[in-house]
């Protein structure tokens, strides 16, 4: 894993489950959410091995947006992200990772000073609104004077170029700022760029703190990403149980990459967690309803192995395909085995050509599967190119 947008590759020893080449998952990036968590999937993770699994997952195309690079939804930003209420991170709506979204009351609707409330900000009411440069206009002013809200949006414009020229750096100057007066996302923000060093100068150090103060305040992509940043100073055990603290708070929040992460550390016996096949099956199961990727894999390959729970070859399956559907290209070899074996499906020895064409396209070179693919004949090896340019 690497450090949310961007992010620190931390957990390899301990977390990859195989090397890309011939069946390997590498460990994904942690994606963007963009998309709800998909309420029509199973609960795929019962962890009562007596009770078979029987659900599989909704056959929707997942986000192959990679880890949580951290781009929050432009449409509905959580309001506390830019200091004017106290930061509550909500249970993940869509998939991963921003903060999640909620639905404010229009501006338009009622004067709130008629029942005590605030004002409307009319600066977030215009970005909510897709108004960016009004939006810009309004803050400004107010971030001139001083005021941390403001400063925060002015930056998140500024750094995502939305109606404004994009301007990493000047948006930079207004995070350090809201930073300094204790809004989480600036910190967050900011700590990312102390990190990443090319806007402002690099300061790992400062960057520990502001991640850290970002964290305690309950931002969920912080406590992730210092969770990683713990990680990446003691990668022992000693290390993954301090990080451990803070993945289990932000998977609680719905945080698909620490839902995973937690998964490896319940599947590992790791970071002071018990050996839980059950419970990491669980989180599995959570993640891969996110459209997380390597966590469907994982699941995948439990559901048909039987570990962690009852054993379940259609849901293997079906969540195999979802993941190689979605482009993950480890996903895709895999999927052709199970077409070849016809494990958990009907033998089909065209779509598992299919498959595998397009896997070996994006780079994946697996020799069982390419002994497979020469067997073939003519017309089969024909029809398995036809539908291999058809796939996603």
């Amino acid at each position: 894993m690497r450090l949310h947008g961007p992010c620190l590759v931390v957990l390899a020893g301990l977390f990859a489950q195989a090397a890309m080449a011939a069946e390997t998952v590498p460990l994904p990036q942690p994606r963007p959410e963009t998309s709800a968590p998909d309420k029509s999937a199973p609960d795929a993770a019962k962890p009562d091995a007596s009770t078979p699994d029987t659900g599989t997952p909704g056959t929707g195309t997942p986000d192959t947006g990679k880890l949580d690079t951290a781009t929050p939804d432009a449409g509905a930003p959580d309001p506390s992200r830019f200091g004017t209420a106290p930061h509550i991170d909500k249970p993940i709506q869509n998939t991963l990772p921003q903060p999640a979204t909620m639905t404010p009351p229009s501006a338009d609707a009622i004067n709130p000073d008629r029942f005590g409330a605030k004002q409307p900000d009319a600066a977030y009411g215009a970005f909510q609104r897709g108004l960016y440069k009004t939006a810009y206009n309004l803050a400004l002013e107010r971030a001139k004077n001083g005021d941390p809200a403001a400063e925060t949006l002015v930056a998140e414009i500024l750094s995502r170029g939305l109606g404004m020229p994009l301007n990493p750096a000047e948006a930079a100057k207004w995070y350090a700022l809201a930073a300094e007066q204790g809004v989480p996302e600036a910190q967050f923000q900011y700590a990312l760029m102390l990190l990443d060093g090319r806007y402002v100068k690099k300061d790992e150090k400062g960057a520990f703190a502001l991640m850290q103060a970002s964290a305690e305040a309950g931002n969920r992509l912080a406590q992730f990403n210092f969770a990683q940043l713990l990680v990446q100073q003691d990668p022992g055990d000693g290390g993954l149980a301090k990080a451990a603290v803070y993945y289990e708070r932000a998977a609680a929040t719905g945080l698909a990459d620490a839902q995973y992460a937690m998964a490896q550390l319940y599947a590992n016996g790791a970071g002071g967690k018990p050996h839980d096949d059950a419970q990491a099956r669980l989180l599995l199961a959570q993640a891969a309803r996110q459209n997380y990727d390597t966590a469907q894999i994982d699941l995948a390959t439990w559901m048909i192995e039987g570990r962690g729970g009852g054993r379940d070859l259609k849901s293997g399956f079906a969540w195999m395909k979802r993941a190689a559907q979605g482009g993950n290209v480890a996903a895709q070899n895999r999927l052709a085995k199970l077409y070849m074996s016809g494990i958990g499906t009907d033998p089909d020895l065209i779509l598992a050509g299919a498959w595998y064409i397009v896997a070996r396209r994006a780079g994946l070179i697996d020799p069982q599967m390419d002994d497979f693919l020469q067997g073939l004949d003519d017309d089969q090896t024909k029809q398995a190119l036809q539908k291999a340019n058809r796939l996603p």
